[in-house]
């Protein structure tokens, strides 16, 4: 058979398929819409990598702290900018301000020109914000007048709060780590991205394979709509002189008319979406349309796969149905389908995957082909395996009512085409209960305990030293939505005003301050403690040392090129003693304890001034009315928001990911299960308009569709159970973890499947009633 034949049939069943009159076009467009979906994910997944890449390109051209400890010297070509980052409802605010030093002084990209000093320029979703009554806070803590808008250049994505405000007097901030004169915007010379390591790269392997495989499914499924009246057309082809070879070829044309019509809808729902992306933010990500374009090749290679897949999965579908003139011997009863083949799927995967096991961080990286074709085929196995489990079950079942009856006969006439319904949702449970158990499994290795003491603080604050402790610890004490402050003052003692060899902490405050971080048994204003019993014997000697009587020590001693004018103390007589206590931090500090009456004038400006602010949290927005009170005193106050946990931002971006492609997979599989249902649905109008015409009530015939529904979909979830918690152990013991069932999660993720199914069934209702009319039998 040449080349010409294949393409001549091929061509007759495009004819056919758009020739049909309106049931070919009603066939044709369903498979397009199911396939048009899962081309559309595809599309954004090729897309993906590039809108990643674009967003990182912007956030490395901004970048505006070396962080090399060096001073640059002013210059025509140098601007200082200060750090004045801040949060606003849990959403985070970028903020910066600018002193430029020169007329060559470099501006942010997307800024053309820079603000005076009391003006700003805003990113458009931020002046949206203070425009806005929902903004009022935050307007309250950046008081500058709006004299433009950033530009695109300038902004990780069009969802960003930012903005850049004209400062005056930074040059004198420079010590601390928010300030920082430089003469270009972008990453540090030498620097290099974090690495991932190989526990992450595997969870991004696996994330990309669970949220894949299923839309591979889905669009398999749908462009095998329609299958019992291609079967009557196909047999009207016999009659006419057709052979069988040429029949199925024809019948994969049809397939190929729904897929590229499929290619086409795909695309449209891809440009739709992706005019959408702007008003989409997920977890602080939003992307820009202009993101969003996906890799020639990736495209090009979904363009070319999903027709060939059509004219595939449809050929595979007819090797075993025998295609006569007066009909299709798949009416007989079909042979009962065999297992071990099915089994080779799942148990090969397992052989892919088990020379991986025990590696985790310390042994080496995973083969990412191993990996990937390991996942797919134990995920594959489900599909396999499904239509076996849902025809060896419903065959055993008889008895019941006659909703329940009408459903199991149907289910045993056609389990196939019931399986593959939701054999797309199977796949995608299975990955996510394999992706959950992975998540938590290696989770520890990636989220820390701070050892912030929750109850006693939930916010950090410091303060610069233009303000007074006390003064700052009043005016957070009187704020809205503050139950309680503990204001405390720290610096560092050395031999030597510069490179001392012995160094010891120092914290200043009053009594009741020092007890907040130490146990005193008494203390009067001028008294001076050294803390005893530290876990560092090393820290406890220096600190002996430095505290002997009579002793020069220096406060704020300097190292190597950094500028110095250390105040100078002579240890005083009668230094008592204090035993450790943990900070609200959670941090037990060594070295003295110095009350503010013992403390000399001439220390006090190198002082590192901290409060710890103890929230009302059934206040509304006390954080924010905190916020709002530390921006009034310095704008470049650091504000440190306590949590019980520290989490790896690479961990968390991937969980952000994973997060925003299972609400796609879980859209795609909603849309497509409601259009295979109405497929369905309408191939049986006949039958359920002759039922109806008997007398069978309608309810009852509700009920079997249901039961149609709800039987497979029983049998998927406790199969991808099954598939998911094997496939979670074997990744856990690849990434050398404890193998632990989070059966809460379990629970959850067989829930979501279930929900959406019966949402599914829920708005098919409608159709189905319409449907169930005597009329429905009238033909021409």
């Amino acid at each position: 058979m040449n080349s010409r034949q294949w393409a001549a049939d091929l061509a007759m069943g495009v004819r056919f398929a758009f020739g049909g009159g309106r049931e070919g076009w009603v066939r044709a467009v369903l498979t397009a819409v199911g396939v048009g979906l899962g081309v559309a994910l595809l599309l954004l997944t090729t897309a993906l990598p590039n809108a990643l890449s674009e967003r990182d390109a912007r956030g490395n051209a901004r970048m505006d702290f070396t962080y090399s400890g060096k001073q640059l010297a002013k210059t025509d070509n140098t601007v200082v900018v200060a750090d004045t980052d801040t949060t606003f409802r849990s959403k985070d605010v970028r903020g910066r301000l600018l002193e430029p030093e020169g007329a060559k002084a470099p501006l942010p990209p997307g800024v053309a020109k820079f603000p005076a000093v009391g003006d700003m320029v805003v990113s458009p979703a931020l002046e949206k914000l203070l425009k806005s009554d929902s903004g009022k806070l935050l307007r309250e803590r950046l008081p500058y007048r709006i004299t433009g808008t950033i530009g695109q250049t300038g902004l990780i994505g069009p969802a960003e709060l930012a903005y850049y405000s004209g400062g005056k007097g930074l040059e004198a901030r420079q010590s601390g780590g928010s300030v920082e004169r430089i003469n270009y915007y972008g990453p540090s010379p030498g620097s290099t991205p974090d690495k991932l390591d190989p526990v992450l790269l595997l969870l991004i392997l696996i994330v990309f394979v669970v949220l894949l495989l299923p839309v591979a499914v889905f669009i398999a499924a749908a462009v095998r709509f329609g299958g019992e009246r291609r079967d009557r057309r196909l047999a009207a082809l016999r009659l006419v002189g057709a052979d069988g070879r040429m029949a199925r070829r024809i019948a994969g044309g049809e397939a190929l008319a729904g897929a590229l019509l499929g290619l086409v809808f795909g695309t449209g729902f891809f440009l739709a979406g992706r005019q959408l992306a702007s008003l989409i933010d997920v977890r602080d990500i939003s992307l820009y349309p202009s993101d969003l374009n996906p890799s020639p090749a990736l495209a090009l290679l979904v363009a070319v796969a999903v027709p060939a897949a059509a004219v595939l999965v449809t050929l595979l579908a007819l090797r075993g149905v025998v295609i006569e003139p007066l009909g299709v011997v798949r009416k007989a009863k079909p042979p009962r389908r065999r297992l071990w083949w099915r089994l080779l799927l799942p148990l090969a995967g397992l052989a892919m995957l088990y020379p991986m096991t025990g590696k985790g961080d310390s042994n080496g990286n995973f083969n990412q082909w191993l990996v990937i074709g390991g996942t797919v085929l134990l995920l594959v196995g489900v599909t396999a395996l499904l239509p076996w489990v849902v025809e060896a079950t419903v065959a055993r079942l008889n008895s019941g009512s006659v909703s329940w009856q009408l459903a199991v006969r149907r289910l045993q006439l056609s389990s196939g085409t019931a399986a593959r319904m939701v054999n797309g949702i199977a796949v995608a449970v299975a990955g996510a209960i394999a992706l959950q158990m992975l998540f938590s499994g290696v989770q520890g290795n990636y989220t820390k305990p701070t050892g912030n003491d929750l109850r006693r603080a939930q916010m950090e604050v410091s303060i610069g030293s233009g303000t007074t402790l006390a003064e700052a610890d009043r005016k957070l004490a009187g704020t809205k939505g503050v139950r309680a402050t503990s204001a405390i003052s720290q610096t560092t003692i050395g031999e030597r005003a510069r490179n001392p060899d012995n160094v010891a902490e120092v914290a200043v405050g009053s009594c009741a301050q020092l007890r907040a971080v130490a146990h005193l048994t008494a203390c009067r204003n001028g008294d001076v403690f050294r803390l005893t019993g530290g876990a560092d014997p090393e820290a406890t000697t220096k600190t002996e040392q430095l505290a002997r009587a009579g002793r020069t020590v220096y406060f704020d001693p300097s190292y190597d090129e950094m500028p110095s004018a250390p105040a100078t103390w002579k240890m005083p007589a009668g230094v008592k003693t204090a035993t450790h206590r943990e900070d609200p931090s959670g941090y037990a500090r060594d070295g003295l304890l110095i009350t503010s009456g013992a403390l000399p004038a001439s220390a006090v400006k190198g002082l590192d001034q901290k409060v710890f602010v103890s929230l009302d949290q059934s206040v509304p927005d006390a954080s924010d009315h905190a916020r709002n009170t530390v921006a009034a005193m310095d704008p470049l106050a650091d504000v440190f928001v306590m949590s019980a946990n520290d989490e790896s931002p690479q961990f968390r971006s991937i969980r952000t990911g994973l997060f925003i492609g299972a609400g796609c997979v879980l859209l795609l599989i909603g849309a497509s299960l409601l259009v295979s249902q109405l497929e369905q649905l309408r191939e049986r109008r006949k039958l359920l308009s002759a039922l109806v015409a008997f007398g069978t009530r309608r309810r009852t015939l509700s009920l079997s569709v249901l039961w149609q529904t709800a039987i497979p979909i029983g049998l998927g979830l406790v199969l991808a159970t099954v598939v998911g918690l094997t496939l979670g152990a074997v990744l856990l013991k690849m990434s050398a973890t404890a193998i632990r069932i989070d059966w809460a999660s379990v629970l959850a993720m067989s829930g979501i499947g279930a929900g959406v199914v019966l949402a599914v069934t829920l708005l098919s209702l409608p159709p189905l009633l319409r449907m169930m009319r005597p009329d429905g039998l009238r033909t021409e």
